[in-house]
């Protein structure tokens, strides 16, 4: 495996754990400026920017199919690193939920 693809393995991980926090902090400032509650914000945003993290993290949907594509006809190493980068930007988004749940002291499904 060379140098690039692991500097683009941390990447993916810190993007979708970006997300994640970021969306959700800012959100729940949003929240409190209207009225709402912060933390029930927290949970709620992080819920539903899972799969948008993954998909921001991994570049957009259609280059991902494309390198699927791609290995199909021979090279199988490129589906093995999507799969890698997919899986280090679903990790960022379990960390960051994790360390939110912490924070707000809830679980968070």
């Amino acid at each position: 495996m060379e140098e690039r693809f692991f500097a683009t393995f941390i990447h993916c991980y810190f993007i979708a754990f970006g997300v994640i926090i970021g969306g959700t902090i800012i959100g729940s400032v949003g929240s409190f400026i209207t009225g709402d509650a912060p933390v029930t914000a927290i949970t709620r945003l992080a819920k539903s920017l899972r799969i948008w993290a993954i998909v921001a993290a991994i570049g957009g949907t259609f280059d991902a199919i494309a390198k699927f594509e791609r290995g199909l006809d021979g090279s199988t190493i490129d589906v093995f690193k999507q799969v890698l980068l997919i899986v280090a930007a679903m990790g960022g988004v379990k960390s960051a939920m994790l360390l939110l749940s912490w924070a707000i002291q809830q679980e968070i499904e």
